[in-house]
């Protein structure tokens, strides 16, 4: 009764934070300008006069979905290595004419695209869209950052395969995706870094990095005339390019169980149970988000918490959760236990995935769910820079120039039976991949989870 006292404190606090938010920001501060260049860039543009401040984010479609599998890694590095120097500047003159402004520019990559982002008071917009475009249009990929970039990559992923969280994540993707990209390390690995050239980085930005694959977002103290003239003046240059989607092998939920069990001497089993899920578009998404919240992402709120922790003292979190790309995704619950609870955590974790599909979720546990994800929503789009990188997600995914109004109903209309429905739907207690992590003298794993 305390745990659920305090949940329904916190969701109350979190719906008055939100009304604040809605009351300071105001409809009109999400008032999203939308056009389409002739060059196929898509723009959008949001007016925030309260502050001198302007953040842009460009995303390109240009992820490691594209990487070719014998140089995984590639589409990371090229995101990475454009503010390394361009036709007109040094890496080091790039950092110096930023700082000092007092701005920030950069790129990294991802999965689906990449984002470069500039973050630049009103006074030097000019020079902050200069910065932008040079970057963008004009990276020469300079060989010896090339070379320094990638052994930083390959140090990190040597200081990585000592972390039994990141290794046992690695083993789960690479058994839930296959030989899709989104199974495959996004910054490669030793072998495919060695192979990618500089020529490589320079064909990947000619064929990628097109205006017809890009959506930029500028939110700040600017005006459509004055977005719209920045673009034109230091963006004219950008032609349009072949825009080819990726071909990506298909997904498909594996009839059986695996299980992927690696010996470490860990004073903590570190533990993966999980399956395909389901792409971004998916009809369910957000019945699948309210399941979700109730069954493991819901913090103290939630049914895994409550049972693994509060009753059963095993872990100090666990969480579910079901990551949705363009393409695919997957379901997972994962957390640490004491080696000697290994059994009990994984018995638990299933019982729980076996009673939210068996039995309706209470009245309560719904409305709480839809509570806090309604009421967190906003949170995503409280400053300027959240709002920018979050258009360029929705403009991505699809998800259609009133989402942001629309969400709240999209979460309110979700009903008791649609949780039933998605949880027996989506998950599969019975064919799951499971990954462990332990010190396996001390798991004495159950022969059934070996």
């Amino acid at each position: 009764m305390r745990n659920s006292a305090i949940t329904k404190v916190f969701v109350l606090l979190l719906v008055v934070q939100t009304i604040f938010l809605m009351s300071r920001n105001s409809s009109h501060a999400l008032d999203v300008s939308r056009s389409v260049l002739d060059n196929g860039l898509t723009l959008l543009i949001v007016e925030r006069h309260n502050l001198p401040i302007v953040k842009v984010s460009l995303g390109l479609n240009a992820g490691s979905l594209h990487d070719p599998a014998e140089k995984s890694g590639l589409a990371n590095i090229v995101a990475a290595l454009l503010a390394e120097g361009t036709k007109n500047r040094t890496a080091q003159e790039i950092s110096e004419e930023i700082d000092f402004v007092g701005g920030s520019i950069g790129a990294g990559g991802g999965n689906d695209y990449v984002t470069a982002n500039l973050s630049i008071l009103k006074k030097d917009i000019e020079l902050g869209f200069d910065l932008l475009s040079d970057i963008i249009l004009n990276p020469v990929f300079p060989e010896e950052e090339l070379l320094k970039k990638r052994e930083r990559i390959k140090g990190s992923l040597k200081a990585q395969e000592e972390d039994p969280g990141f290794v046992a994540s690695k083993h789960f993707k690479k058994e839930v995706f296959g030989i899709h990209p989104y199974g495959i390390l996004l910054s490669g690995t030793s072998e495919t870094l060695d192979r990618i050239t500089q020529e490589d980085l320079l064909d990947f930005h000619t064929g990628y990095y097109v205006p017809n694959n890009a959506v930029m977002t500028v939110v700040g103290d600017v005006t459509i005339e004055e977005v719209t003239g920045l673009v034109k003046k230091y963006f004219a240059r950008w032609r349009s390019g072949n825009n080819v989607p990726p071909i990506l092998p298909l997904l498909k939920r594996a009839k059986e169980k695996k299980r992927i069990i690696i010996d470490k001497n860990l004073a903590q089993a570190n533990i993966i149970l999980g399956h395909v899920g389901v792409s971004r578009d998916n009809p369910d998404y957000y019945a699948l988000s309210v399941m979700n919240y109730i069954l493991g992402g819901g913090g103290f709120a939630s049914r895994l918490m409550q049972n693994v922790r509060e009753e059963k003292g095993l872990v100090y979190d666990i969480r579910s959760f079901f990551g949705a790309n363009k393409y695919g995704g997957q379901f997972q619950v994962s957390l640490k236990t004491k080696n000697e609870s290994a059994n009990t955590a994984i018995e638990e974790i299933l019982k729980e995935i076996n009673r939210i599909r068996d039995y309706p979720v209470s009245d309560e546990e719904l409305s709480d769910a839809k509570s806090f994800l309604t009421g967190s929503f906003p949170m995503r789009i409280e400053t300027s820079a959240r709002i920018a990188g979050f258009l360029v997600a929705v403009e991505y995914y699809g998800l259609g120039r009133e989402y942001i109004d629309d969400y709240p109903g999209y979460i309110n209309d979700v009903t008791g039976e649609d949780v039933l429905r998605v949880a027996r739907q989506y998950l599969d207690p019975e064919n799951y991949i499971l990954v462990v992590v332990a010190n396996l003298d001390k798991a004495g794993l159950r022969e059934d989870f070996q």
